[in-house]
Order: structure tokens, then sequence, then C-alpha cells
């Protein structure tokens, strides 16, 4: 394992490539509601960046078909592995991983018609460095299309959980100490606006939901494996963590629960001509 697959918050093994396959089923339909009204069709030049595994470059490759072109940037080697995988299963020979940092690398493409982000400024040392280089990335007219959080601790339950209220904001606190800022969305228009590119959407994405909803999965799976690690880091203890894993199974167990989402936010910026 590289030293870029180690210092990732969750790690790069199977179950969380696996993790990161059912937040993209469960997110697919914001995000492609997101690409078409940026504007993203077939023959475009797209730049996916942090795509991990490669689940939305798959989709945006197939959007832009053989006339178009994805360029994904990834710095696990293990994560840009399992797209070149997923690449060549689906015959995507206009889809291009490169394996870079995005701190300390140039980017691989210029000129592009759009760059897709999702869940990437929250985790980056320099949320600016990088909004500087998708804005250097992007041709005239081009336009960055965002999911990021804006207001991590929405996230909650209805009747309320404490413990997991306790979760969130560990979870907060440990991506500060790692030195990523989960509420990094409010942060994005001033840090793209000097580089030439103004914000002309925005949209929340916030979403009230049960067990037997598809999105219910998501957060759960996300629980499990960061309980793992806020253990491992020695921030929480053995009994916390089976405390708030009780607290959740009788909350799934109820059919009556609510779960109210992180609130993200939707942006697409477009650079001036």
């Amino acid at each position: 394992m590289s030293s870029n697959d180690r210092d990732y918050i969750l790690g790069t093994h199977d179950s969380e490539i696996a993790r990161l396959g059912l937040q993209h089923r469960v997110w697919r339909p914001h995000m492609l509601e997101a690409w078409r009204r940026a504007g993203l069709a077939s023959g475009a030049r797209v730049l996916d960046v942090g795509a991990g595994p490669g689940f939305a470059s798959i989709d945006l490759a197939e959007v832009v078909g053989p006339t178009g072109e994805v360029i994904a940037v990834e710095r696990s080697a293990r994560f840009a592995a399992s797209a070149r995988e997923r690449a060549a299963g689906a015959n995507l020979r206009h889809m291009h991983v490169h394996e870079i940092d995005l701190m300390n690398d140039l980017l691989p493409a210029a000129e592009v018609d759009f760059a897709w982000c999702r869940w990437v400024a929250s985790f980056v040392t320099s949320p600016a460095v990088l909004a500087e280089k998708i804005s250097l990335a992007l041709r005239p007219g081009g336009r960055a299309i965002f999911h990021e959080y804006l207001d991590y601790r929405t996230w909650r339950y209805l009747p309320a959980l404490p413990r997991v209220s306790e979760f969130v904001q560990q979870v907060m606190a440990s991506w500060r100490a790692a030195g990523g800022e989960p509420d990094i969305a409010d942060q994005l228009p001033a840090l793209l606006s000097p580089h030439g590119v103004d914000v002309t959407h925005a949209r929340p994405l916030l979403f009230t939901v049960r067990p037997a909803d598809f999105m219910w999965e998501w957060p759960a799976a996300f629980v499990d494996v960061n309980l793992e690690r806020l253990q491992s880091l020695g921030r929480v203890d053995a009994p916390w963590v089976a405390s708030v894993r009780e607290q959740l199974r009788q909350a799934t167990a109820n059919p009556d629960t609510l779960m109210v989402t992180p609130l993200v936010l939707e942006l697409i910026a477009e650079k001036r001509l």
C-alpha cells in the first residue's frame, strides 16, 4: 500500500470501495440531475476530481460517449487501479485515469468543458489550491460542478439519538484534526471567484428518510466504518462504540424513525469568457 493510500481517512480497502459504491448508488440520481443542470452532454471533455474507485467516472464516460473524454484524477494507487479495471471492463477507452496528488501535482488536463468534484474539498489540506487548479483546468465558459457539505450537523434522528449526535461531533472534530473541513461548501464561491470562476447555480440537498428508504443505508454504512476509525484513533472507547451501535439498531428497527441527512450544497460555477 502506498503512503497516499495509508493516509486516506477511511482507508482504501475492499470494504471501503464497497461503501463508496453504495454511496454512489444512493446519490447517483442527484448527481445526474446536477450534470443535466450544468449542461453536460455528449462530446464533452470532463475532469473528474478525486475520482476514487471510478464510480462517477464510469457514469461520466457513458454520458459524454466516445466522442468525449473523461480525465479521472485520483491519488490512491488502489482506487486508481480499481477505476482502470472498471473502465476496461466497460470498454470505455475514452476514460483515462491518472494517479496524482491534487495538492502537489499538476493536473493532466487543460481547457476542459466540465469538472466534477464531490466530497473532495472537505478532505484536502488546502481547498484554495484545489479551487485554483480546477479553475485553471477549465476553458473559458467551462463549468465546475460541486457536491460538498455545507452543514454536517444537520445529520440527526427523530426521536433524538444522543450518542449518534456525539458521533457526528466526533467525526467533524477528527476531520478537522486531519486538516480537512467538513463544512467547506460555504468557502467555495470566494475561493473560485479570484480565478475567474463564478457560481451561477446553488441548490441545497437535504433529505428526511425512514429505515425502509434506500438512502437510509448511506449513513448507516458510514457509521460502521467510522466507529472503528474513531476507536483506533483513541478518540472513543469500546463501550461508547457499542452504545452508538445499539441506538442505531433500535432506530433502524422502528419504521417510524426519521433521519435528516447532512446538508450538501450543489454548486455550478462558470469560468468567465
